[in-house]
């Protein structure tokens, strides 16, 4: 997406040699002409998979699920909470998830009535790295029996596994941007995907 790319190009920031830093426009300050261009992207990448609801983990790729769920006719967004709120009253189905970014590894839950058995899930979320949130999400869809019909990635890291490993067991992924490598603090992005 080529407004995606214009944005990680000029105002993104290598750290290291795997952190792409994207705050100032995606997920602490949101440009949100970006992020509607990005909801409806998904939308028309995922719209004939019929989702019935956009699922993702807070915080940062709520925004981003919201959009798409626009876009998709106003479907609902769950998020994944990382920690269980005393106001949950209802059955929680819960999955460990390993934060690459954090370094801790989280119990990420939704209420199993937000989630109904059978309903058809469009997963959205900020990053691909190592693919643990994304799989996260998919044990709390397999759990309920709801069925994975796609994952929209804002920004897959193409250095890292989770798109090849998500890719190789047949889920429909579209990811927005791919980084393939980052040296000397420039992000290196794949040719449009």
């Amino acid at each position: 997406m080529e407004q995606l790319r214009k944005a990680i190009e000029t105002q993104a920031i290598g750290i290291g040699s795997d952190i792409v830093k994207v705050d100032m426009f995606l997920n602490h300050r949101i440009d949100t002409g970006l992020l509607f261009a990005m909801g409806r992207a998904w939308a028309e990448e995922f719209r004939e998979e019929k989702p019935d609801l956009v699922l993702t983990v807070e915080a940062s790729g709520i925004a981003m699920a919201a959009a798409a769920a626009h876009e998709l006719g106003d479907i609902p967004v769950v998020f994944a909470k990382k920690n269980p709120a005393v106001t949950n009253t209802g059955e929680m189905v819960e999955a460990p998830v390993y934060s690459f970014t954090h370094k801790k590894q989280n119990m990420i839950c939704v209420d199993r009535k937000y989630l109904p058995e059978g309903s058809r899930v469009l997963i959205i979320d900020d990053f691909l790295a190592d693919g643990e949130a994304v799989r996260g999400m998919m044990s709390l869809c397999d759990q309920r029996m709801a069925k994975v019909v796609g994952v929209g990635i804002a920004v897959e890291k193409g250095f890292q596994p989770g798109g090849k490993q998500l890719r190789e067991m047949g889920i429909h992924l579209k990811s927005l941007a791919i980084v393939d490598g980052i040296e000397d603090g420039k992000i290196r992005l794949r040719e449009e995907n």
